[in-house]
């Protein structure tokens, strides 16, 4: 199949998920024409399991790859060393992070651009149910987000992330990360804003009350999980587009590999998706006053604990 060679097609994918490396396969094949342009131009973060192993994210190619598969070569803080990033270009390379174990693709808002990271194009709030929380709980916050853009002058749209939240995603153009990064903190802000009683930006996971967090720090220079990409969850659920108007029906993990194929028809995700929009400069300048929220958490916690001490 396209130049790839499988290997235990049969065998249990990772241990628990209940799916076959062979199902994953099949997903990829079947889903490649929507997820090759969504990832093509953006090195990519992986997520990989192994049976007998807990799932593991890579940054690096993984070892053995054939010469066909294209990499872009990045910095990663993590490391502190330079990493080569898998570019999915094509079907096949698709299919060979398949036969790899790659349950998951996350990918930068930022595409390369003659080796170079350009401007985003795009930012998402990502949307993170309380403990034991309800999912209407983060359907209901996801409306308040979309008034928040609305009343910005921008519209999104939105997608399960395949875990236990929900993806607001708006295309944005004409930004430097560091502004877009800005904007999402302001548009967080303001969507916890219009109901504070169900909606937090509060990073920490102990102060958050019960309330749905509205992450803003995957915009910038982060990642996401792309439309169409499994998580390492059980059944290996799918990151699926949602209407708006059919948003009250949703569930978080409810659709699979197994039937992904069967109940997305065409790509929804491309077409929910409004063309990419300019960030009000009032929007960008609100968000630079707001803290970065990991940064706060950490001067925070300092803070708690030296006050404990004393």
């Amino acid at each position: 199949m396209d130049e790839v060679r499988f290997s235990s097609l049969d065998d249990e994918l990772g241990d628990g998920l209940g799916v076959t490396k062979r199902a994953l396969v099949e997903h990829y094949d079947a889903f490649a024409d929507r997820l090759v342009p969504l990832l093509a131009g953006r090195p990519l973060t992986m997520v990989r399991i192994r049976p007998g192993a807990a799932a593991f994210v890579q940054r690096d190619i993984p070892k053995g790859a054939p010469g066909w598969v294209r990499t872009a070569a990045t910095w990663s803080d993590r490391t502190r060393r330079e990493v080569h990033q898998v570019l999915v270009e094509d079907r096949r390379t698709l299919l060979w992070l398949a036969n790899q174990r790659a349950v998951e693709l996350h990918v930068p808002f930022s595409p390369l651009v003659d080796g170079a990271f350009a401007a985003p194009t795009g930012l998402v709030l990502d949307l993170d149910p309380p403990e034991d929380g309800e999912f209407g709980q983060v359907v209901a916050v996801a409306r308040l987000a979309r008034e928040a853009l609305a009343g910005a002058g921008l519209s999104g749209a939105v997608k399960t992330s395949g875990s236990s939240g929900l993806h607001v995603v708006v295309p944005v153009r004409g930004s430097s990360p560091e502004d877009v990064a800005a904007a999402t903190r302001a548009l967080a802000a303001r969507t916890a804003a219009l109901d504070p009683g169900v909606a937090t930006t509060e990073y920490v996971v102990a102060d958050r009350g019960g309330r749905v967090f509205v992450d803003s720090t995957r915009s910038g220079r982060g990642t996401i999980a792309v439309a169409y990409s499994p998580r390492a969850r059980p059944g290996l659920p799918v990151s699926a587009p949602v209407s708006w108007d059919d948003l009250d029906g949703a569930t978080p993990r409810g659709v699979t590999v197994a039937d992904a194929a069967d109940r997305i028809t065409g790509d929804p995700w491309a077409g929910s998706l409004p063309a990419p929009q300019e960030l009000p400069a009032d929007l960008v300048a609100q968000g630079h006053t707001i803290p970065v929220a990991r940064v706060a958490a950490m001067h925070e916690g300092k803070r708690r604990k030296r006050a404990a001490g004393s």
